[in-house]
């Protein structure tokens, strides 16, 4: 019966005509017009030159395809961009876009585009439209433009408030900055923030990667940061910065009056490790590894024949790697490389087809063998120092001192280590001596603070108590701020929670109830009636002054810091943890039973040791700024990386 009916001809253009056509005269190849008939029941219908009775046909027999139709219209009269949208040969009636599933599916494309860091241009694809078109005909695909100017910005401002009422919460905030250049040339600088939660999580956010055009000098980057501070709300967490060891993050970060400033302590390790690396010897050794290995790189006849020597000798078929200077540690993973394909690089060499294009190539000597593999061994501790300081999920500024410490006492020569690994070693080791004398105690107050190096051991018992004391009286004094709530202590030092109204315990009322207390008691002891005092002469001096010069002793108050002090001693007494276990757990854990030293290690351990979070921002906005898309406004960069970025952490 649906073959039979024929479409209604193109002159017909009411939106009714999609659920109507006419037959075909019995007697000619002309359509009847007289009858109109329903494709949804096959019902013929009067028809005269008119579409009243048409929509009171589908108005009793099928409502929904009327509002279908009257949402269509609507769409078409008020939303004209979305009516291009339909060209893909999808369904003609489509959704409203303020329909609830429309802004569903809206809002899902926005977040594809910024958590997979893919361009706006995508809905215009022909495949992205292929396939939504088949997962949703009725689903009104929007344009470029309405996700640039709309979509994106709303879940921006979304995630944004959502961003700054997490950090109102933080007790502190400590910032990491640093700066990069675009392929396009564009300078821009990244802010990140860190803070330990009311879980005891450590926190990370990216606050923003905005274009800063000017000189990056001190001044304009204390405006830069102060400017942040502000914006994000966070100037009254006393705010911590950790940067990289340059001269003008220095001066930005005293001009923005930041409480404290951290060098990157694995900028301060490549440092390091880059002054050993220009020794004259070791220098030679990598001009050479790196010559061999950029042929390999560039030829791919020596290519193909190292990849068949690979497989020949059973080694691992993995690529040459070479080093870079900004690149950390990439100087021991080009030689770690080298040696574990020496056989092969070998035998590649001097195979006839590499010897026909380049012969004057050759390999390491059994000399250079040798101080390469010293080399490495002598690096080693500074990669896996900076690979743990470069963790976003644990503290890492607690570790630096008692990782310094074993740094510089590993790098002590050994009896028979040849002339230029002691050169290295005394050259890394003089450089990271050099660095934090005015910070060592900040960092030993980080450490004491962790429950896995509280005790330590690098220090003299002298500076170790020096240290305590010092917590002591600032837990003390951050316990006596408006802000901050109090805490009683029960006969075992447990801390217990504020009961009254106002969410604090009253010490005036816990002594005045002890006082009844001990009244009563000492009247039931004695009986009913207490036995009369001991009549004494009169004297005008003691009527004057009353009972508060009776002789009696006055009770001993326990003052913040005899509390601080309590409950420091019991801190030091208890087992270390283990240096593999997290220390925000054990905090989470024990936290009412050192109230007051749990505040403080909120503060120090909230900290990064590194900058490395906001310098990760540069290989994530490698992947936004590419180029075929070097013309994204940095309005939009800044959009995207922070989508990116904190989405998945909302």
């Amino acid at each position: 019966m649906a073959a039979d009916i024929n479409p209604a001809p193109s002159c017909l253009k009411a939106d009714v005509w999609d659920h109507f056509g006419f037959k075909r005269k019995k007697e000619s190849e002309e359509l009847d017009k007289s009858l109109a008939v329903c494709k949804l029941c096959h019902t013929n219908v009067k028809y005269s030159g008119n579409t009243t009775n048409l929509r009171v046909h589908l108005k009793r027999h099928h409502p929904d395809k009327v509002t279908l139709s009257e949402d269509t219209k609507k769409l078409r009269s008020r939303d004209p961009k979305q009516t291009i949208l339909n060209i893909d040969g999808g369904c003609s009636h489509k959704f409203p876009s303020a329909s609830p599933r429309s802004q569903k599916i809206t809002e899902s494309i926005a977040y594809f585009i910024c958590q997979d860091l893919r361009p706006y241009s995508v809905v215009e694809n022909a495949g992205f439209r292929r396939m939504v078109n088949a997962m949703e005909p009725r689903y009104p695909i929007p344009t470029r433009e309405h996700l640039t100017k709309v979509c994106i910005p709303k879940l921006y401002a979304q995630t944004k408030a959502r961003v700054k009422a997490s950090l109102a919460s933080a007790e502190r905030v400590a910032l990491t900055c640093d700066g990069w250049t675009s392929r396009t040339t564009e300078a821009y600088v990244t802010i990140t923030a860190h803070f330990i939660n009311e879980e005891w999580e450590l926190v990370t956010y990216v606050l923003q990667t905005r274009d800063m055009p000017e000189s990056h000098t001190g001044h304009n980057l204390a405006e830069h940061l102060t400017k942040a501070l502000v914006e994000w709300g966070i100037k009254e967490k006393d705010p911590v910065i950790v940067t990289d060891n340059a001269s003008n993050m220095t001066i930005a970060s005293e001009k923005a009056a930041f409480t404290l400033h951290v060098k990157c302590y694995a900028h301060t390790l490549n440092l390091a490790a880059q002054r050993a690396l220009k020794i004259t010897a070791v220098a030679r050794l990598l001009g050479r590894v790196r010559r061999i290995v950029n042929f390999f790189r560039r030829s791919t006849t020596a290519n193909h024949m190292l990849k068949e020597k690979q497989r020949l000798l059973r080694l691992p078929e993995h690529k040459l790697m070479t080093d870079v200077v900004t690149r950390w540690n990439s100087a021991h993973d080009m030689l770690e490389r080298f040696l574990e394909q020496q056989p092969a690089i070998c035998a590649a060499l001097l195979s006839s087809e590499v010897r026909k294009t380049e012969k004057d190539l050759c390999t390491l000597t059994e000399s250079d063998v040798t101080t390469a593999e010293e080399v490495v061994n002598a690096l080693k501790p500074m990669k896996e120092a900076t690979q743990y300081m470069s963790k976003e999920k644990t503290p890492t500024l607690s570790v630096v001192a008692p990782l310094q410490d074993t740094l510089i006492n590993g790098l002590k020569p050994i009896e028979g280590e040849s002339a230029v690994i002691k050169e290295m070693k005394a050259v890394m080791a003089g450089d990271l001596q050099k660095r934090y004398i005015d910070f060592k105690a900040t960092l030993h107050a980080c450490s004491a603070m962790d429950p896995r190096f509280k005790s330590l051991p690098f220090l003299t018992e002298n500076e170790r108590q020096e240290v305590y004391d010092g917590l002591i009286v600032e837990a003390a004094r951050l316990s006596m701020q408006p802000s901050e709530s109090l805490w009683s202590m029960d006969e075992e030092g447990t801390a217990n929670a504020p009961t009254d109204d106002e969410g604090m315990a009253s010490k005036d009322d816990a002594v005045d109830e002890g006082e009844q207390f001990m009244e009563k008691e000492s009247s039931q002891g004695q009986g009913q009636h207490p036995p009369p005092r001991n009549s004494r002469p009169s004297c005008p001096l003691a009527a004057l002054l009353g009972e508060r010069y009776g002789g009696a002793a006055l009770p001993k108050i326990n003052t913040q810091e005899d509390e601080a002090k309590e409950q420091m001693t019991r801190y030091k007494d208890a087992d270390l943890l283990e240096v593999k276990e997290d220390p925000l757990v054990w905090w989470k854990e024990h936290q009412y039973q050192y109230p007051l030293l749990s505040q403080l290690a909120k503060r120090y351990l909230c900290i990064p040791g590194t900058s490395v979070s906001s310098e990760r921002i540069f290989s994530t906005a490698g992947d936004v700024i590419t180029a075929q898309r070097s013309a994204l406004h940095p309005e939009h960069v800044d959009q995207i990386i922070f989508l990116n970025k904190n989405l998945k952490t909302m």
